[in-house]
């Protein structure tokens, strides 16, 4: 039988917003929010102020909350919250995709010792439910690869430079000015909110808890207009895409824009929406695509998770419970075109295999496998864009000559 659960919110800002509205509108869920927490005093909402609080204990400590919901910016302050939550013997649910991926572990075990659970669809690609389908559908599927568009700021971005030919600067404003990307957008378009989502995602598809750190990014920041014309007359499209995939006893994950052929899947994947690919050895290759970013779209996500705690839901983390004992590994290769200006910056010596390059209006261009550790190294390095080729092929260092193809 459902319970009526109490909320205590913490924040009050896009996705606090639509998580009120979308639960003051529904009608099949049997909860209510007792209090929002919230930093500025001064600010003018639109709810009365008996509603809000300054003081986080008047909800941590408050016995007949059941459900702790966070969505707040600082990551710092999300995990300190969802901490003294769980040891207060209460529920949570988060959306702070960067708090999770950088203590999804010690949150893991934190359900544990406490038995409470903590939920987050919403921290991965806002409306699709993919984490309850990574753990309830596909939890004895033989999962070998997901990948997808993960971020829909840059989404949005790329949109508008390829079907309306703005420059960078113009789409960015926009998405800024419609609240897909925030006024400091360097999570978004340096590949950071994306790979905090796949570190998640990892976790759920294939047991393995890996650090953020660990995990390559590359964003959209660094792409020329050069880039966008060789992309234009190839007839290929560009995507910040995510994947991790696994092979001998290890999984490989990276963040990258990449060259989309019109063919692929992810191609008529436009604006804020997000799209996530799961290929499995029985269901093979499925395709889930919803809005990414946005208030009632995350929010619904949010009231998803509550809607499950009614019914005394939490993650299992079954494949990790299956024991599969897998390791992330960087030891392996990908094709790249990475496009520079100085001469001296990149030499064919960098590449494992080299397929070729030209010169071009001041510009140096290099095609080739490259390693994932190379890789990172240009990516601190000024003036250098790097794009995925449209196979974005991961090859084992070890083995260049046995390529591992995850299309």
């Amino acid at each position: 039988m459902k319970k009526k659960l109490k909320l205590g919110v913490f924040g009050f800002g896009c996705v606090g917003q639509g998580l009120y509205h979308v639960l003051e509108e529904t009608q099949g869920i049997k909860a209510e929010i007792k209090k929002f927490c919230v930093k500025n005093k001064n600010k003018k909402r639109i709810l009365d102020d008996s509603l809000f609080t300054y003081d986080k204990n008047e909800i941590l400590n408050d016995s007949e909350i059941d459900v702790v919901v966070e969505l707040i910016d600082d990551a710092d302050a999300a995990f300190e919250i969802v901490k003294q939550a769980l040891k207060n013997g209460k529920a949570v649910v988060t959306a702070n995709k960067k708090m999770l991926a950088e203590h999804l572990e010690e949150i893991f075990e934190l359900q544990q010792k406490y038995n409470k659970p903590v939920l987050y669809e919403g921290s991965v690609c806002g409306a699709i439910p993919i984490i309850r389908n990574l753990e309830e559908y596909y939890d004895n599927d033989l999962i070998s690869s997901i990948e997808g568009i993960f971020n829909g700021s840059t989404n949005f971005i790329l949109t508008k430079v390829f079907e309306e030919r703005k420059n960078y600067t113009e789409a960015l404003q926009q998405a800024q000015e419609l609240g897909f990307a925030e006024s400091d957008p360097s999570l978004d378009v340096k590949g950071f909110d994306a790979k905090y989502k796949l570190v998640i995602a990892i976790a759920h598809t294939f047991g393995v808890f890996v650090k953020p750190e660990e995990v390559i990014n590359l964003g959209i920041d660094k792409i020329t207009d050069a880039d966008l014309k060789y992309a234009r007359e190839n007839g290929l499209g560009i995507k910040l895409v995510v994947r991790a995939f696994k092979s001998n006893g290890n999984v490989y994950g990276l963040v990258a824009p990449q060259f989309i052929e019109s063919t692929s899947l992810l191609a008529s994947v436009r604006n804020e929406y997000n799209a996530v690919i799961v290929q499995g050895a029985f269901s093979e290759k499925q395709l889930f695509v919803g809005k990414g970013a946005g208030s009632y779209p995350t929010g619904s996500a949010v009231l998803s998770d509550v809607s499950a705690l009614t019914y005394e839901y939490q993650y299992e983390y079954k494949k990790r419970a299956q024991g599969s004992k897998l390791t992330f590994s960087n030891d392996a290769s990908i094709e790249v075109l990475v496009s520079f200006a100085q001469k001296s910056q990149i030499n064919i010596a960098d590449f494992e295999e080299f397929k070729g390059g030209y010169q071009g209006k001041g510009n140096q261009y290099m095609h080739g496998l490259v390693k994932l550790e190379k890789l990172r190294e240009w990516s601190f390095m000024d003036g250098i864009s790097i794009i995925l080729t449209p196979e974005f092929n991961f090859v084992r260092s070890k083995q260049v000559e046995q390529r591992v193809l995850v299309n």
